[in-house]
């Protein structure tokens, strides 16, 4: 079960919704400028188009789970009949299509998204993988992946993926899911406290936890990003920690099962 346990008020969604359609944009403007789709990515058998793809059909399970929730079994059903495949085997349906074709879809959906989760009640549940979920989380969990997709996408055209204070969506997430990140791993969580502290990107220091807390993680937000999404290994991030558990945790880091 997803359980990260995030709050969000109104004021803030009104911050981080126009960071998940800048998010998208950001994405949008590199994707459009780049002709040839077929480029491979990071991801094994994934090239850009796939990883377009697969943004566009988590954008469009979500607005099944938010405007028809009783349909969401029918996107279960399918789920669990592909398996491990799931994911590929619809990336690579997405990937077929024209690349124009494509763009619009994803570009459409996007925007339907961020409509209905600025719609929905905050605290109104909707079913999800394994979970039920509400837009308080739904909203940090579509930038958070639309920025780790994106990774792959920059990283595959040799381009910065230039730190923005978006991050602090992702952070928020990757601290939340630590005890998603012990389960996970079939490993007891931790019960003593921990503290992160997390230089942004113009300089400012992000942290949660009590300051007193033995085990510590400090490091820039984009690496701790890079890092509990698995866009880099512990060794290619410049991320400390103090405290067994705090070096547990940096290696079983995630924020997805």
């Amino acid at each position: 079960m997803l359980d990260y346990g995030l709050d969000m008020s109104t004021v803030e969604r009104d911050v981080a919704l126009p960071d998940l359609v800048a998010e998208g944009d950001e994405l949008d403007a590199l994707v459009s400028a780049e002709a040839d789709w077929s480029r491979p990515t990071p991801a094994a058998g994934w090239t850009i188009a796939h990883q377009i793809a697969h943004l566009a059909a988590a954008d469009a399970n979500v607005l099944v789970a938010v405007r028809t929730p009783e349909g969401f079994d029918a996107v279960l059903a399918r789920t669990e009949a592909a398996g491990d495949e799931a994911a590929d085997l619809e990336a690579a349906e997405g990937a077929a299509k024209p690349r124009e074709v494509l763009l619009a879809q994803w570009r459409a959906g996007r925007a339907e998204v961020a409509a209905a989760l600025r719609d929905v009640p905050l605290g109104h549940g909707f079913p999800w993988f394994g979970s039920r979920l509400t837009a308080a989380l739904m909203v940090p969990l579509r930038l958070m992946e639309t920025w780790a997709h994106g990774q792959d996408v920059f990283d595959a055209l040799d381009t910065e993926h230039r730190a923005t204070s978006r991050l602090r969506h992702v952070a928020a997430l990757g601290v939340a899911g630590r005890a998603l990140s012990f389960h996970a791993a079939r490993t007891p969580e931790p019960a003593e406290p921990f503290r992160v502290e997390l230089t942004g990107p113009g300089g400012q220091i992000w942290t949660w936890g009590p300051e007193d807390a033995a085990q510590r993680v400090e490091g820039t937000a984009r690496d701790f990003c890079l890092r509990v999404t698995h866009r880099r290994s512990l060794a290619q991030t410049g991320l400390t920690a103090v405290g067994e558990d705090a070096r547990k945790w940096l290696d079983l880091a995630r924020v997805f099962l």
